[in-house]
Order: C-alpha cells, then sequence, then structure tokens
C-alpha cells in the first residue's frame, strides 16, 4: 500500500502590535516622502522628499522580507532550520545604490539649473523659462 502524505500549508500568525506600529511608521514616512515631492517649491528639498520616500519603501520591503525563525544561508551544522531567502538582500542593496545614483544624477542637474537661475523654487524658474 501507498501511503500518501498531508501537506498542510503553514499557518500564518496574527501579526503584533509592534509590527503594526513599525508598518504604520514606515508608512507615514513614505507619506511624508510623496507629500513633500507635491508640495515643496525647492527642488533641493524635492529631491530629499524623494529620498525620503525611498527610504520608506526600501524599510517596508525589508519588513515584509524579514521573518522571525530564519537561518542565515550559512553552511554549519549548528542551525538546523529553515535558511532566509538572499534575493530580498539583494534586491534591497540594488535599490540603495540605484536610488543613491538617481540622487546624485539629480543633485547634478539642480547645480546646473542653478548657474542660470538665481533660485531653485520651481515657480520662479517656470517664470523665467516661458515663452
Amino acid at each position: 500500500m501507498q501511503s500518501y502524505s498531508l501537506i498542510i500549508p503553514p499557518t500564518r500568525h496574527p501579526l503584533s502590535p509592534a509590527i503594526l506600529m513599525l508598518e504604520a511608521c514606515i508608512f507615514a514616512t513614505i507619506l511624508c516622502g510623496f507629500f513633500g515631492i507635491i508640495f515643496k517649491q525647492n527642488l533641493v528639498m524635492k529631491i530629499i522628499a524623494m529620498d525620503v520616500m525611498s527610504t520608506g519603501v526600501i524599510a517596508y520591503y525589508v519588513l515584509i522580507a524579514s521573518r522571525k525563525g530564519l537561518f542565515a544561508p550559512i553552511f554549519s551544522t549548528a542551525n538546523q532550520g529553515k535558511y532566509a531567502d538572499p534575493v530580498p538582500q539583494a534586491v534591497i542593496l540594488t535599490a540603495i545604490v540605484i536610488g543613491f545614483s538617481i540622487q546624485a544624477l539629480m543633485l547634478v542637474g539642480v547645480m546646473k539649473l542653478a548657474r542660470d537661475n538665481p533660485t531653485l523654487e520651481t515657480s520662479a524658474i517656470e517664470q523665467n523659462h516661458a515663452p
């Protein structure tokens, strides 16, 4: 006779209040960055707001990717359990590097724009370059 094993999916544990509070803080960080991009008039402040929003998104990704009880993927006889997936870590490192390079590129663009304009306010720049 063949025996069949029943595969039971892991149960999802309810989120603790600390995790929910952390998610709320991260979401507030993302919203602060988003509203900073929309409502700030200074170009440097817009770049900083974009960096704040990017940091919030990366923090949320790290929070979702981290799980309790997972070990680092290192060969060892001490840790016998589920190993953490290294792919999210690589994606986060890539996102940090790309975000830094985009921020540097935008700051160079603002520096070149500042040579021609006495201010970095978007409304004044638009008035100076209106046809």
